[in-house]
């Protein structure tokens, strides 16, 4: 062997003939302003909301959110309050919400 280190992924792209054909968009230029000024953190969730990516408990709070305005039955909120358990385990304890009532319904959709 006549490496002194393992490099798997310039193996994989060496073997598929792609290590030095990268044609990236900004290459040779250096990085945002913004970009060295944040935190790794700070950069991935500029990343993500720039891809579209939702929470897992954002995406249940728009699920509940419709599931709310469209109940109807003790069975629809049976449903919903489940949801709002899963939603209340995934989310941060400051956005925690109680569960719903039918005869409080008109208040459950302005919270929601």
């Amino acid at each position: 062997m006549d490496k002194k280190y393992n490099d798997l992924i310039g193996d994989i792209l060496e073997a598929a003939g792609e290590k030095d054909n990268f044609d990236l968009k900004g290459a040779g230029k250096p990085l945002p302003k913004g970009y060295v000024e944040r935190d790794v953190f700070q950069n991935f969730q500029q990343i993500a909301k720039d891809a579209g990516y939702l929470p897992y408990w954002l995406k249940l709070q728009k699920e509940i959110a419709t599931m709310v305005h469209a109940a109807k039955t003790e069975k629809d909120i049976k449903k919903i309050n489940k949801k709002i358990k899963e939603y209340n385990t995934a989310c941060p304890s400051s956005m925690q919400k109680l569960p719903v009532e039918l005869d409080k319904l008109e208040d459950a959709k302005t919270i929601w």
